[in-house]
């Protein structure tokens, strides 16, 4: 894998149900690089710090691969590497190969994946249509956040390279699979509820589903 963008966002102020909120979705490459710290990166833009940036998000990565694809499904729309608000725009990236737990070197950092993305509200606002929600979810390849286990300075021309992979076969893929997923599979979920990277929050919420 390598990294083909690094992406920064500032603040954008848009009208929701009649009232004016921030967003930091509105990502786009920067020449300088990132530099990842233990909760987010460096002079990027948060607004909602409880559904993202911290320990468990601190950065997010989204595959380059799949930019045509939706291209072609939203050719109208301006396009540029942060799309989908994604600090890194990431060449080869493939949610059915990562594991949650692999540890990656990126640039100066190491990292460790943590969970998929969950598209909410926002990412309709970035694309001008909440339908977009659905077709991500249904397109299953949602990107990937990471821990930094040890902050440092990325830039676009880096490699990522695995360091360790998690003796859990858990992919990022699957994860995304099983949040979604009516049924949930009895066998994923006991791989979801044994993997150390997967955070405690996520297992106290699905306790409920193991029969």
């Amino acid at each position: 894998m390598k990294v083909i963008s690094t992406n920064l966002g500032d603040p954008v102020t848009f009208e929701w149900n009649g009232a004016e909120e921030q967003t930091g979705i509105f990502k786009y490459p920067t020449s300088t690089g990132l530099f990842l710290t233990e909760n987010d990166v460096k002079d990027d833009t948060i607004i909602d710090r409880v559904h993202h940036g911290g320990t468990n998000k601190a950065c997010y990565l989204f595959s380059a691969d799949y930019y045509d694809y939706w291209k072609n499904l939203y050719p109208d729309l301006k396009w540029d590497w942060g799309m989908f608000g994604e600090n890194l725009t990431v060449e080869g990236l493939d949610e059915s190969k990562i594991r949650v737990g692999d540890i990656y070197k990126i640039g100066k950092a190491l990292v460790q994946v943590s969970q998929p993305r969950e598209p909410c509200y926002k990412l309709g606002i970035r694309f001008g249509t909440q339908k977009i929600l659905k077709e991500f979810i249904d397109h299953n390849h949602p990107g990937t956040y990471v821990k930094i286990l040890e902050e440092g300075h990325v830039v676009s021309g880096d490699n990522i390279t695995l360091v360790e992979q998690s003796q859990n076969t858990f992919t990022t893929q699957q994860f995304y699979e099983l949040m979604f997923a009516k049924n949930k599979s009895q066998d994923l979920l006991e791989l979801f509820m044994t993997n150390e990277a997967v955070p405690q929050y996520k297992k106290d919420r699905f306790k409920k589903y193991l029969s």
